[in-house]
């Protein structure tokens, strides 16, 4: 074995330190955990089991098994038995518990019997960043992540995929009925027992089809027409990758940029993040109690309504717009080439031309104001333009929110930032500990 690192023999006797103390460092992580448990009043925030019984077996104290808790979160380990066995073998959760070892069991209920006390510490410890001022002079980057539900997606129905399971059962009996038919045409070609099974396998069909028309009727009466069986609040959602989806949850989790510590968090059913921004600002804005916070997030946020609504909380919000115009895609002009003149209310476009205000309208509940040119059918670059008469252009009520939201995006002085937001998020979620402990 020359030449390779060698190791120690097994039975040479070796001075190992006496204290627990001395085998963690002064910077270990699990400092910060002892010291703002035990800062907690636990009684207070709803712990059971914080005043001792006068009878009966001793229990752990509550500030022991959240220790445990939060020491698994931070590490990435939360099953409960994985953690009765860190308690058994590791040095560092040995010297934040002081050695007790409680049994998977207890820690687990634990966890599901503090729930509420739980979130209080998690509100606890955003307080004490804020009084450490870490939150000072920070971002917040906002994302969504889907978490699959327990009900799997043959226990969640929507109106197609349930007229869709009810059409195959219909095509199942229809073929059943045909082979019955010919079954009585010609009997020595189709056996007694598989006519009983036939006539068993109808039966069962129309069974489940009476139990999916039951379903309809409770599908009509529910508001986003959908119902999950065994997981009733989980909705179908698209995730990334084409033609899949899953049946979950979509997550909103606010991150500050600076020391990628979740903030506020939201868990939500709506499939998509387009109506998040503004609510998961204002948590934002409570949490940390700052009021005039910078929000970045990805295009899947980009709303109107959400970026007025984010303006009138005092929050300055960065959402490119998507990169959704067919006209771009076809080779035509889109509206970032028409020019809006404020003090005339007017358009003006790449030939020159003036297009003015024609009418207003209400579409899906937003105000716009339309305009167009009378000069477009003359026009020598009518070609690029539309394919149409006039070429029409439609400006929300609104819009200069979203001209003052452009212009800071394209001067905006860090813009490095905005490439890292989805590693801020990253990096916060692989830091389980403080940031899921606000769950």
């Amino acid at each position: 074995m020359k030449r390779f690192v060698q190791g120690t023999d097994r039975t040479q006797s070796i001075l190992l330190p006496e204290q627990l103390e001395d085998y963690v460092s002064e910077d270990n992580p699990v400092r910060v955990i002892d010291v703002f448990v035990d800062s907690l009043d636990l009684g207070s925030l709803g712990f059971g089991g914080a005043k001792p019984a006068q009878t009966g077996r001793p229990s752990y104290h509550p500030s022991v098994l959240l220790k445990i808790y939060i020491y698994g979160y931070l590490n990435r380990v939360q099953s409960s038995r994985r953690l009765e066995r860190e308690a058994q073998r590791n040095i560092e959760v040995m010297w934040l518990t002081s050695r007790p070892t409680p049994d998977f069991k207890t820690i687990a209920d634990f966890r599901k019997n503090n729930g509420p006390a739980i979130s209080k510490v998690c509100r606890q410890f955003v307080l004490m960043c804020r009084n450490l001022d870490l939150f000072a002079n920070a971002d917040i980057a906002i994302d969504g992540s889907k978490f699959k539900a327990v009900n799997n997606r043959d226990k969640n129905f929507t109106d197609r995929k349930l007229q869709a399971r009810i059409e195959q059962l219909e095509a199942n009996i229809a073929r059943y009925l045909e082979e019955l038919d010919r079954a009585d045409r010609q009997p020595e070609l189709v056996p007694e027992a598989r006519v009983s099974h036939l006539k068993e396998k109808i039966a069962s069909i129309k069974k489940q089809i009476e139990g999916f028309n039951e379903i309809n009727k409770q599908l009509q009466q529910t508001p986003d027409k959908q119902i999950s069986l065994t997981d009733p609040d989980a909705r179908s959602m698209a995730t990334s990758g084409r033609g899949t989806g899953m049946v979950g949850y979509n997550v909103q989790t606010a991150v500050d940029t600076r020391n990628h510590l979740i903030v506020s968090h939201e868990v939500t059913n709506v499939g998509h993040d387009r109506t998040q921004l503004a609510s998961m600002a204002a948590q934002a804005q409570n949490a940390i109690g700052k009021q005039d916070l910078t929000v970045v997030a990805d295009r899947g946020y980009f709303s109107g309504a959400e970026i007025l609504a984010c303006e009138k909380l005092g929050v300055t919000p960065l959402v490119p717009k998507p990169l959704t115009s067919g006209n771009r895609a076809q080779g035509l002009f889109d509206k970032t080439d028409f020019i809006y003149l404020a003090q005339s209310d007017e358009y003006q476009c790449p030939a020159g031309q003036r297009a003015i205000w024609r009418f207003t309208t209400i579409e899906h509940g937003l105000r716009w104001h339309k305009y167009w040119s009378s000069a477009c059918p003359a026009c020598p670059i009518k070609a690029q333009c539309t394919t149409g008469t006039n070429r029409r252009i439609a400006r929300w009520e609104h819009e200069d929110v979203l001209e003052r939201m452009q212009r800071r995006l394209n001067v905006w002085p860090n813009p490095a930032a905005y490439a890292g937001r989805p590693s801020s998020i990253r990096l916060a979620r692989s830091r389980r500990g403080w940031g899921q402990l606000i769950s």
